[in-house]
């Protein structure tokens, strides 16, 4: 049976905000530790969202984002990029908030994140055709020389966290749908046409909701 009861789960704050980040490893940490991990363990998890809104930033934060650390069968975690969690091999994303921002807030299981990836492969498509230039979300070159959301050092997840982390998953509970249930909306995507999974259709976008949607990415025309 799941850690965490989602009855209990209530929106704390937008994507990215200090709130939310802090709910999110709140109830990762909460799973992590009832499931008695291994002391081999040495992982980490990074979620950086550059460009975020201002208002998200107040207080000096630095990163919008959150961070978990595995060491030794400890687990830790907080809001913002721990310099030493991105050293340990692991999953570590770095990504324009806007880019994902809305879509993170639905609930999902794994045919619903193979439908996302998807859809977002499409609004990413679309926004390099629109500004005319490749990886216009300036996202980091790999080792492979291609732009990934993804940053080294990469890690496989390692089974007993995957399997804590995404139980009850495909019954909308695990990390994800409750990360998504603690997300408050966002007002710059209210009026803005999204897909099932609420992911922004920028092909259904005004010519003026395009402009500030690149924008809002942090692209620069």
């Amino acid at each position: 049976m799941p850690v965490i009861d989602m009855s209990t789960i209530k929106p704390v704050g937008e994507f990215g905000s200090k709130a939310w980040g802090e709910a999110c490893v709140e109830g990762a940490i909460k799973i992590l530790k009832a499931a008695n991990l291994p002391s081999s363990i040495t992982w980490a998890f990074t979620e950086d969202y550059t460009h975020p809104p201002a208002r998200l930033m107040q207080g000096g934060r630095k990163n919008a984002g959150y961070y978990l650390m595995i060491k030794q069968g400890q687990v830790t975690g907080g809001d913002g990029i721990a310099e030493e969690a991105l050293t340990i091999p692991g999953f570590h994303a770095k990504v324009p908030w806007a880019a994902i921002c809305h879509q993170s807030g639905a609930l999902y299981g794994r045919e619903g994140q193979r439908q996302r990836s998807a859809q977002e492969q499409v609004l990413f498509a679309a926004i390099a055709e629109y500004v005319g230039r490749d990886n216009p979300l300036g996202l980091e070159i790999n080792k492979q020389g291609q732009p990934s959301i993804m940053l080294d050092p990469v890690g496989p997840w390692p089974a007993e966290v995957g399997a804590a982390l995404g139980e009850g998953g495909e019954e909308g509970n695990g990390l994800h749908n409750i990360a998504a249930t603690l997300q408050t909306d966002s007002p710059e995507f209210a009026d803005l046409p999204v897909s099932d999974l609420r992911v922004p259709v920028f092909a259904d976008m005004t010519d003026q909701q395009k402009a500030d949607f690149v924008k809002l990415c942090g692209i620069t025309l």
